[in-house]
């Protein structure tokens, strides 16, 4: 008798189981077909970004050894290229490098045009953009702009940003090219005081104390 029970028993959940499936059936297999899609073109558009990436640093390698060979003007082309089709990281670093060897080769109006943007891009790391800021001083420094690039540098010197240091000299040397020995000397005495910054930071700043005083 207890087998007959379970025959039943059978029957009812292959009947239960038999309208379940007729009515959400279709939708479970569509479910099945979205979720091996959806794996299948996220796992394509990661292989698809790793080979990006490395066709960006094969392309960033190549601009670095036409530095390396002399070739400043390709390199320029080069770098400015990858800039503007790379992402992320592979961009910013080409920026950076086209701004320093248009510095380097005396364009400092091209170079600082480049850190003023770098400085402005709030897609980058807050860090990058105080450098950016730092090396667009140093260009306006440059170009014999000396209080202009102290104005620049301000919200580094009187921040706790990593750069503080690094803006601090820049500012007094920017203070002796606008003729103000007296700033600059200062600015050198703070630097030197400065338990905070680098060893050879302060060892600069001590030798022109020492020379700005004799």
């Amino acid at each position: 008798m207890s087998d007959i029970f379970q025959e039943i028993d059978e029957d009812l959940r292959r009947d239960r189981f038999a309208k379940l499936w007729a009515r959400y059936g279709m939708h479970l297999i569509v479910l099945a077909v979205l979720v091996v899609v959806a794996t299948a073109a996220v796992t394509g558009w990661r292989q698809y970004q790793v080979k990006q990436r490395q066709a960006e640093g094969v392309r960033f390698a190549a601009a670095l050894d036409l530095v390396r060979d002399g070739k400043s003007p390709e390199a320029i082309d080069a770098f400015a290229a990858l800039a503007s089709t790379a992402g992320g990281g592979h961009a910013m670093l080409a920026r950076f490098e086209e701004a320093a060897l248009k510095a380097r080769g005396g364009d400092a109006a091209g170079a600082l045009a480049l850190y003023d943007q770098l400085a402005a891009d709030q897609g980058i790391d807050p860090a990058y953009r105080e450098m950016a800021t730092l090396l667009a001083s140093r260009a306006m420094l440059d170009k014999g702009d000396g209080a202009a690039a102290i104005d620049r540098l301000k919200p580094l010197t009187e921040s706790a940003s990593p750069w503080h240091p690094a803006a601090l000299e820049l500012t007094a040397l920017a203070q002796l090219r606008a003729g103000d020995r007296a700033a600059a000397r200062k600015t050198f005495q703070t630097l030197a005081d400065d338990l905070q910054a680098p060893q050879g930071t302060r060892a600069r700043a001590a030798q022109m104390l020492t020379t700005l005083g004799s």
